[in-house]
């Protein structure tokens, strides 16, 4: 529970200009975990996410991206962790994931494969990428399922 709260956590944010700890809380509870301040607390700590100025005197958390190949890493890790299948049927890429986990894993894919990738739509456990053709989905299907843990 831990690892999808944390996932969801980089997702949210990766997503929303996120201020507070409490806005990260609610937004979490309406995810469908239960948590509290605290443990949101624990886990911006753990996951080293720090603050970012946008909109001129505003600040909203974000993941840490000192080091690239880090951040690759975490990608990766929630790809891992969160990602149950990948198919294609043309230049159309279905990937399904744990219940809840859809936004988290479109972040990574949308940041590891942003070159490739020409957009994505993520549900709940549902992702839909589209690619430019049948031949690149395919290269991006084994290139993903290679990431995974079976």
């Amino acid at each position: 529970m831990k690892k999808e709260r944390q996932n969801a956590i980089i997702a949210i944010i990766s997503q929303m200009n996120i201020e507070t700890q409490e806005e990260l809380t609610a937004e979490l509870v309406r995810r469908g975990f239960a948590v509290t301040q605290s443990t949101v607390s624990r886990d911006i700590k753990e996951l080293k996410i720090v603050k970012i100025s946008f909109d001129g005197d505003r600040y909203k958390y974000s993941v840490k991206t000192s080091d690239p190949a880090d951040s690759g890493a975490k990608y990766r890790t929630i790809l891992s962790e969160t990602v149950v299948s990948v198919q294609y049927a043309g230049n159309l890429m279905v990937i399904k994931t744990y219940p809840g986990m859809a936004n988290a894993a479109a972040a990574a894919i949308d940041t590891i494969c942003q070159n490739e990738i020409l957009g994505s739509i993520a549900g709940d456990d549902t992702i839909i990428a589209v690619l430019h053709t049948e031949q690149e989905a395919s290269e991006m299907q084994q290139k993903l399922s290679g990431m995974l843990r079976y």
